[in-house]
């Protein structure tokens, strides 16, 4: 077996089950369990998505190309141009689509990762989406973390990281806007860190699937930062985005890669062998979904109504950051995030994720720690319902916040 392997550590949702089968909860009767602990849409699928899979069932007959179709790199090149205000995308060398950005961001660390060298090196902030650590350490290079803080804006603290650390650097993921404090890197911060990869020569890969859901204006994008610098080859930049925040489709399993054509050119060859070709019948859904803005801007006005109204009743007995973008609050708690979501769910009947699953201890310190992650990803009713029963949890146990 690959000796790798045993460097991985339980996923966070492993350790919530372990944690939560020890704990009886109120009855189903009593009080409905509620869960926000899973980024996985519950608004409806947009019904154009669901005619289109229906119509082109029949595509399930052939075999799909690993690069997809013209159509749908030519329709995701469209979107990205007006988007993020690029000069243009090259949809033939500059996009690729892909079954996921969960499979895309692990096995491109695969593909980009230098063994040869001494200390292949990636970055990654802290607390993170787990399976930056996994692509990394399967990939065989070390990984350090970057602590995301309220001091820090809850972004990575890239003044912590050495010369030597640069220099050994191969691969930087960032993730904008961030899981799971919402956090947003600006043009400014985007366009620092394009110099270092510069300097440095170190692959960016910024993890954007949340970069849709947003509660005011748009965030920025990577490659909207090589645009603002006039470079449209997108050196060392690469670019995740995903349908399944952006459309309610987690199970499509469809999104893209875009940016350094040279960079993608070797992930092709890569994902040739790798066998995960999207299948023409979602190729033809994808086509669909980022072709169409519409759904896009209700599914937004939804978010902005739960979250103005769970930051209202959550406000009076908490201090937190409210994001401006992704379906996350990082809510601070006045006992340990482990006891507080093992008390929620035992009491409240509701699911959270505590904060210190999501994050590793560097230097003794833990940055998740005394946070749980809640996910607004249910009907609005149930949102609502859970802030009231947090409120109500929270002033029954004497701790408040603000």
């Amino acid at each position: 077996m690959n000796p790798d392997l045993n460097r991985l550590q339980d996923y966070p949702f492993q350790r919530l089950t372990a944690l939560l089968n020890c704990i009886d909860a109120p009855a189903e009767s009593d009080k409905s369990l509620i869960k926000l602990s899973i980024g996985e849409p519950k608004h409806p699928a947009p019904s154009i998505v669901l005619d289109s899979l229906r119509d082109n069932a029949s595509a399930c007959s052939v075999y799909p190309k690993t690069k997809g179709t013209d159509t749908l790199r030519a329709t995701i090149a469209t979107w990205l141009t007006g988007r993020f205000q690029l000069n243009q995308v090259n949809s033939y060398t500059q996009v690729l689509p892909v079954t996921g950005t969960r499979e895309a961001i692990f096995s491109f660390a695969q593909a980009v990762i230098d063994r040869t060298q001494d200390n292949p090196l990636v970055l990654s902030p802290n607390p993170f989406y787990q399976i930056y650590e996994g692509a990394a350490l399967l990939a065989g290079a070390s990984l350090e973390l970057l602590p995301c803080t309220k001091e820090t804006g809850y972004q990575p603290d890239f003044n912590l990281v050495s010369e030597q650390q640069w220099i050994d650097c191969q691969l930087l993921y960032i993730c904008s806007p961030g899981n799971p404090t919402g956090a947003v890197l600006n043009l400014e911060q985007l366009t620092h860190l394009i110099e270092l990869s510069d300097k440095y020569d170190f692959i960016i890969a910024s993890d954007e699937c949340y970069s849709e859901v947003y509660l005011a204006d748009p965030p920025p994008g990577l490659l909207q930062a090589c645009a603002a610098l006039g470079r449209n080859d997108y050196k060392h930049c690469v670019v995740f985005h995903s349908l399944s925040k952006r459309s309610n489709v987690p199970g499509l399993r469809s999104g893209f890669i875009a940016g350094d054509e040279n960079i993608l050119s070797q992930f092709l060859t890569y994902r040739t062998y790798h066998g995960c070709a999207m299948s023409e019948m979602t190729q033809a859904a994808s086509v669909v979904a980022w072709g169409d803005e519409q759904h896009c801007i209700e599914n937004r006005r939804t978010y902005v109504n739960k979250f103005n109204e769970v930051c209202r009743i959550l406000g009076s007995v908490c201090h937190f950051e409210q994001p401006t973008a992704s379906f996350y609050i990082w809510l601070p708690t006045a006992v340990s995030d482990v006891e507080f979501a093992s008390r929620l769910y035992a009491e409240e009947h509701i699911i959270v994720l505590p904060g210190s699953f999501l994050s590793r201890s560097v230097n003794g310190s833990n940055p998740g720690e005394n946070h749980v992650r809640l996910a607004l990803v249910a009907e609005p009713h149930e949102c609502i319902e859970a802030a009231e029963r947090i409120k109500t949890f929270i002033e029954r146990n004497q701790w408040q916040t603000v």
